[in-house]
């Protein structure tokens, strides 16, 4: 079977047991959601959804695949397991908790290989109920942040630094020594003071400085100037199993675009506003 077919047949097999109408239009829904971008989150798992309006309680469907699914999209390879879901549109934090319990469970190449095999819905609920399957309480850092991230060596100089931030397109960076422990953040803005002398700030005429020239000091010194002369010490940081609310407030407090997530000392993850309110509100 294609994908396509497995998530109609899935979602025909939900809406039929459970009388939930439109079978058609979930089924498209679950597509049109999976056009946005593959929801392949491991190797050989896959997790198609679709937020429903209207839903009063999430539905699941689960298929098994030994010999593998083509699933499309770049580097997806096969797919083993398909865990479809149909989530009520109010309750934006389930999926993500959900999509934690299934990376916990199947972190092991052998569960999931495991779990491929099974052919019977029994089988498949007994390995579910087996203890792994719990859900968290509240939603955590650790469900929205990301682990693909970039960090600047704490002994890099201001040239990597302006290179890393031109050649990522992002404003901030994180700051990290050999053992992967945070120590600290540059932004751009902290950039441009450095450039920047103060009392500039204040002026409402810039007639008398046209030719002042503030950024050549910086680009004849770049090579040699370490990036810790414009490295902040303050930025928001929680643990991974921060709730997600406190992640959001420490962005606020710090009038931030990120959240650092560290994990005693060292940086496990970045939380991204836009993302963030993408996986809250859209995905």
């Amino acid at each position: 079977m294609s994908r396509d077919d497995i998530v109609r047949t899935l979602v025909t097999g939900l809406a039929e047991r459970h009388g939930l109408p439109g079978g058609d239009e979930l089924a498209k829904s679950v597509l049109d959601r999976e056009a946005c971008g593959s929801t392949v989150i491991m190797d050989g798992l896959a997790v198609p959804h679709a937020r429903i309006e209207g839903l009063k309680r999430p539905y699941a469907a689960v298929a098994t695949s030994e010999r593998g699914i083509e699933w499309p999209g770049e580097g997806n390879g096969k797919v083993h397991i398909v865990f479809l879901m149909l989530i009520p549109r109010d309750d934006p934090a389930l999926y993500l908790k959900v999509l934690r319990v299934l990376g916990t469970m199947l972190d092991d190449p052998a569960d999931l290989k495991l779990l491929a095999g099974m052919m019977s819905a029994g089988e498949v609920f007994r390995f579910l109920e087996s203890g792994k399957a719990y859900l968290p309480r509240f939603l955590t850092a650790a469900d929205i942040m990301t682990n693909d991230f970039r960090a600047l060596p704490d002994d890099g100089t201001l040239q990597t630094c302006i290179s890393a931030l031109i050649s990522e397109h992002v404003s901030e960076l994180p700051v990290t020594d050999t053992a992967g422990n945070l120590k600290g953040v540059v932004r751009a803005d902290k950039l441009l003071r450095a450039c920047i002398p103060e009392h500039f700030l204040w002026m409402d005429d810039y007639s008398s400085i046209l030719d002042f020239e503030p950024f050549a000091q910086v680009l004849d010194n770049e090579h040699s100037t370490p990036l810790t002369t414009i490295m902040d010490e303050r930025y928001p940081v929680v643990s991974p199993g921060s709730p997600a609310v406190q992640v959001s407030c420490e962005m606020m407090k710090h009038k931030s675009s990120k959240c650092y997530v560290r994990d005693e000392g060292r940086l496990v993850g970045i939380v991204k506003l836009t993302e963030f309110l993408n996986k809250i509100f859209r995905e």
